[in-house]
């Protein structure tokens, strides 16, 4: 196999310095299926589709401040699925505690950074605990690799996916690598004099525009930087290491959007104040008062084109820090405070000022980004995302997912990271909590239900949309 050497982006390598022992930088996912899979084939799938990204054949080198994707010569797929069994009853809680075992457990950093246990024996079924390294990909990218692998038919007819991908070439001296990189650093600069000029050329007020856009953008950082650290409460304080996860049962999503219509909101909103209730009932146990400020997560926000190739890993999201009212008793209340709060940050630059934060993160040393991202990390007390998922059901190795569960690994000293994920007409919410920390995720998941029927509650009859109503029953 010929060898290839690639330069980490800076992004890229703000993720894989963000590792600590307390807190793996990794993204866990638990995918439950309806039946047993034959493991050669699950194997030959892995082989065939993801093997295509060449990311998951190479390990990570770093030498003193930079960091080099590098090809695995011993690369063997055997090394990265595994067979396991559930001791009995195989139940979910015997599920949750190997997940919870394995996302405590940092990957091995002498191979690509990726692991895949088949648990042979959940229920009637099976599930596959999967990890990749945080580095390699976002959460969204993540997501579409892993529906590479899945068919919308039992039996597929297509052809398999040719498990060779021919990597760019690469510099082979240190001198010719950093003058490509001046090269590239030259035409990216040179293209935005040019953008600038013939903005400016073409739009008579594009100037006082991009001045007001410089000043939104500063204003943002000053407002990131100058922020109170979040108060002190059970989701925070000091990490043990220990990972816990836990899973809520599915909502139904066109439920959640009739009560978005009745409160002339939207899928996230109502999704958002589930959560801030969940974390309310946390916070007001044992006669305890939460924070009159509130808290504030730290939400995972897109920045990639919705045109760009699946094969184009890599992270490009912004962090935003999100209040959540989980001081506001009334459902009522704190939906309109979420859905204040979401319309404010959705004008906001804040994703582009963290994501580019990281990025000057990544081209520094290692100590200096540690003890930044530390300091933002005090900013918030958990980290929220919601991804979609596939509308309708999809099948791997000829087995059914019925169950797709996902966690985000935190950031800094955060503990806590709670999931949302939108599979074939369901809504999966997900925890994973440091075990040293007041919160009993099993506990917290259990009153998303209980938080949604309140808010159902309050909705009252959904609006109606003949248009969209037709158009389902078509």
């Amino acid at each position: 196999m010929s060898s290839s050497r690639s330069a980490m982006s800076s992004i890229d390598r703000a993720w894989l310095c963000m590792e600590t022992p307390c807190s793996p930088m990794m993204i866990g996912a638990v995918l439950i299926f309806d039946r047993p899979m034959a493991v050669p084939r699950l194997k030959q799938v892995f082989r065939e589709r993801l093997l295509r990204f060449h990311r998951f054949r190479q390990r990570v080198e770093q030498d003193g401040d930079g960091a080099w994707w590098v090809d695995d010569p011993y690369f063997d797929i055997d090394n990265h699925i595994h067979v396991t069994a559930l001791p009995e009853p195989a139940d979910e809680a015997a599920l949750q505690s190997l997940a919870s075992d394995l996302n405590s457990t940092p990957l091995d950093g002498r191979q690509p950074l990726w692991q895949v246990h088949y648990v042979s024996n959940y229920g009637a079924g099976c599930a596959l605990i999967v990890r990749v390294h945080h580095c390699i990909a976002d959460g969204l990218s993540l997501v579409r690799v892993l529906l590479t692998l899945t068919d919308d038919q039992p039996t597929p007819t297509l052809h398999a996916v040719s498990d060779s991908q021919t990597p760019p070439p690469q510099a082979k001296s240190g001198l010719g690598r950093h003058f490509r990189r001046l090269q590239q650093r030259f035409r990216d600069g040179k293209q935005q004099i040019q953008a600038l000029l013939t903005n400016t050329r073409e739009h008579r007020h594009y100037p006082l525009r991009l001045v007001q856009t410089v000043g939104d953008i500063t204003l943002e950082c000053a407002k990131l930087s100058l922020a109170p650290a979040d108060p002190q409460t059970p989701l925070t304080g000091p990490l043990r290491g220990r990972k816990q996860v836990a899973w809520s049962p599915p909502l139904d999503l066109d439920m959640v959007k009739q009560v978005a219509r009745g409160l002339n909101g939207t899928v996230n909103d109502v999704l958002m104040t589930v959560a801030s209730g969940a974390i309310h009932d946390c916070l007001t146990q044992g006669n305890a008062t939460p924070p009159a400020c509130g808290i504030r997560v730290a939400v995972p926000f897109n920045l990639r084109p919705i045109d760009q190739p699946v094969e184009a890993l890599g992270n490009q999201f912004g962090l935003v820090m999100v209040p959540l009212p989980v001081d506001v008793a009334c459902p009522r209340m704190r939906f309109r405070q979420v859905q204040e709060q979401m319309s404010r940050i959705k004008r906001s630059w804040q994703a582009q000022v963290s994501y580019s934060l990281l990025d000057l993160f990544g081209r520094g040393p290692a100590m200096l980004e540690r003890r930044a991202l530390d300091l933002l990390s005090r900013k918030a007390s958990a980290v929220l995302t919601n991804v979609p998922g596939p509308r309708e059901p999809v099948y791997l190795a000829g087995a059914k997912l019925t169950q797709p569960h996902f966690w985000v690994p935190q950031t800094g000293g955060i503990g806590v990271g709670m999931s949302i994920f939108s599979y074939a007409g369901q809504v999966q919410f997900g925890l994973i909590t440091d075990t040293n920390l007041g919160v009993d995720p099993t506990q917290l998941v259990s009153s998303f239900q209980t938080h949604f029927d309140q808010l159902r509650e309050f909705a009252g009859p959904p609006q109606s949309y003949p248009e969209i109503d037709r158009r389902r029953a078509g």
